[in-house]
């Protein structure tokens, strides 16, 4: 992609497009297809990984005691071990 430029897509058409290709057997397509397919969706899924783990980690900022910011803070770790592992596993279904 040479010329990228960014779009605003609301997330819940973006979660919407996830669960539609999460059920879309693409079996029939050639190879390539269900490549780019495969890309699309682990793409998508990884922005919302990240979308989510930027709000865990508002919650460590906004806690107001220091229990409630150490569950923050695992709660942050969690899924960031997650998105590790989604990008280096790349498997999302």
């Amino acid at each position: 992609m040479d010329n990228v430029k960014s779009v605003l897509i609301p997330i819940p058409l973006v979660k919407q497009i996830i669960d539609l290709f999460g059920c879309w057997d693409n079996s029939m397509y050639d190879r390539a297809v269900r490549d780019d397919c495969r890309d699309v969706v682990r793409s998508l899924y990884v922005k919302m990984q990240k979308l989510e783990l930027r709000v865990a980690y508002s919650k460590i900022v906004a806690a107001d005691t220091e229990d409630r910011r150490h569950d923050a803070r695992l709660e942050y770790l969690w899924q960031k071990s997650r998105l590790d592992d989604l990008i280096n596993d790349g498997r999302i279904f």
